[in-house]
């Protein structure tokens, strides 16, 4: 997959290129039929494929107050992007003067101009440009002009359960539950998170169950507090089962601002400092709580690593 950056640069796009566009956050079941769908269509005209996104929300921009937090951020969105085979992704960076963009100009600056649409493909819902005014009528509106044609594709069902629509919303809700098994069925894999690990207190090693700590960031999504089986990714691709602790230790702490993810590697010993790691949710074991001791807590802890153990082993 190429990366295109600079929407000054365009490709040599000869048979043009079939687009789909928008936020992609998470790159879920939703939008991976979107994309099936355009290399359907890409593969009938002989043409590329190409994915527009942003390199931010647009809502932090536009309603920084109430902008969502994000599933993954931009370089793990592209991860998952490549891996569905899309030959060009273009990052629109979204600033202020791009949220002022009308819709029209955006389709004829990125679809026509830099991208020789073909044809586009979006959700039934899609909006976009300024004030979000554009919709799928407004693309068929410039595509009549410029030559290319417009499918609007309905939202995509959950497979099972109640039909919930898929969505990066619903996943979001799903996480602030501790859902992680519902978020992987609507991702279509398991909830990630990554970050460098940090030296934390040691308490944990202290007490004999020590973890590699991942501070959470304030703009993505992380499951709700508490205890969950998980797998541990390192650097070079081993991974180990885990029990993973989010929250913020309330029986050593009487407030803490932010929680942590402190992951124990079950049957690893080792220093972990300063890699990156990948955190893969499987199962939520139980919620966050304080202890009225140290040696309650290391009981409840033996236990959920061994509860960790016996679900990773399923």
């Amino acid at each position: 997959m190429e990366i295109i950056r600079d929407l000054a640069w365009s490709p040599t796009l000869e048979q043009g290129s079939v687009v789909t566009v928008g936020e992609y956050d998470g790159v879920h079941r939703g939008h991976r039929t979107v994309v099936a769908e355009m290399h359907r269509m890409a593969a009938e005209r002989g043409c590329a494929t190409a994915v527009v996104t942003f390199d931010r929300h647009p809502a932090t921009v536009v309603r920084p107050e109430s902008a969502p937090l994000l599933l993954c951020d931009l370089e793990h969105k592209l991860e998952l992007l490549a891996e569905t085979g899309v030959d060009y992704t273009l990052v629109v960076e979204f600033t202020e003067e791009q949220a002022q963009v009308s819709a029209e100009t955006f389709a004829r600056q990125i679809l026509v101009d830099c991208l020789q649409a073909r044809a586009v493909i979006v959700g039934a819902d899609f909006h976009f440009g300024k004030g979000r005014r554009g919709n799928v009528e407004t693309l068929k509106s410039v595509g009549d002009e410029c030559g290319y044609e417009v499918v609007g594709l309905p939202l995509v069902k959950q497979l099972t359960g109640e039909g919930e629509v898929i969505s990066s919303t619903s996943i979001r809700s799903a996480l602030a539950d501790g859902d992680v098994e519902k978020a992987h069925r609507l991702l279509g894999r398991p909830f990630e998170v990554r970050g460098v690990v940090t030296a934390g207190d040691r308490r944990g090693r202290t007490i004999g169950f020590p973890t590699a700590n991942l501070p959470t960031t304030p703009d993505l999504q992380v499951p709700s507090d508490g205890v969950y089986a998980a797998w541990y990714i390192r650097e070079d691709g081993t991974q180990y089962p885990a029990a993973v602790n989010i929250g913020k230790r309330p029986t050593f702490y009487d407030y803490a601002d932010r929680s942590l993810i402190e992951a124990h590697l079950i049957g690893f010993r080792g220093d972990l400092y300063g890699e990156i790691a990948k955190v893969r949710f499987v199962r939520r074991l139980r919620g966050e709580r304080k202890f009225e001791g140290i040696e309650q807590l290391q009981e409840q802890l033996a236990k959920d690593v061994a509860d960790a153990a016996k679900c990773l082993e399923d």
